[in-house]
């Protein structure tokens, strides 16, 4: 099982807007990708901004192509997210789950 963390940040105000997208349109998609085990959003407020982390479970790296495409370590984005973030990172991390 391979997790994918995404980090992105918005301004405090644009947070709850934000939340709502990621809760209506971006977690469906990760959750609607055969092969995605799991979906989470993380927020966390911290002075003038909000960070977010879309937590992801997945089959395989197989899986994670269908859902990024064919270079797993770059971020996906949606249109909307230009609406939200201060800054579009390049790229997401991977970290291999190990269940007893």
């Amino acid at each position: 099982m391979i997790a994918r963390i995404w980090h992105g940040r918005t301004t405090n105000e644009k947070a709850a807007e934000y939340l709502q997208f990621l809760r209506e349109r971006a977690i469906p998609d990760y959750r609607a990708t055969p092969g995605n085990i799991r979906a989470l959003v993380l927020q966390r407020h911290e002075a003038d901004v909000t960070h977010f982390l879309t937590f992801s479970l997945w089959e395989s790296f197989d899986a994670i192509r269908a859902f990024a495409g064919k270079d797993v370590e770059k971020a996906r984005y949606y249109p909307e997210d230009k609406d939200f973030l201060l800054e579009f990172e390049p790229n997401v991390v991977h970290y291999e789950v190990w269940d007893e």
